[in-house]
């Protein structure tokens, strides 16, 4: 259980130079399609929640909220592809994950509400 709390601080706390990289790219030489530009969206809501996870004390409780934004970020993507995908074997991922990431979501939101 150490190592596995130890693991999580370790990614947690490397989150702040991945975000500089993706921060420093050079955004004109993104696509400005509308897909790419809410994928975008998403994961930068996703990053600034993950990166609040990392001041939470208790490993435990980091972790948890870390992984529901996580999640979150998922389940936007996903949405994401259903709003703009073709591909059924993407969309029908896509709606897997949806369901799959809910679930996981209220698991942890409860936890995190029993464990205040």
């Amino acid at each position: 259980m150490q190592i596995k709390n130890s693991l999580f601080v370790i990614l947690m706390l490397s989150l702040p130079a991945i975000s500089a990289e993706h921060s420093e790219m050079n955004m004109s030489d993104m696509t400005s399609s509308a897909s790419s530009q809410e994928y975008m969206a998403g994961m930068k809501d996703m990053h600034d929640k993950m990166m609040a996870a990392v001041n939470e004390p208790d490993p435990d409780k980091a972790f948890a909220k870390g992984m529901v934004a996580h999640h979150e970020g998922a389940i936007a993507m996903a949405e994401t592809e259903l709003k703009y995908g073709k591909d059924p074997e993407m969309r029908k991922l896509a709606q897997d994950i949806i369901k799959a990431q809910k679930g996981e979501i209220e698991q942890m939101n409860k936890w995190l509400d029993s464990h205040k």
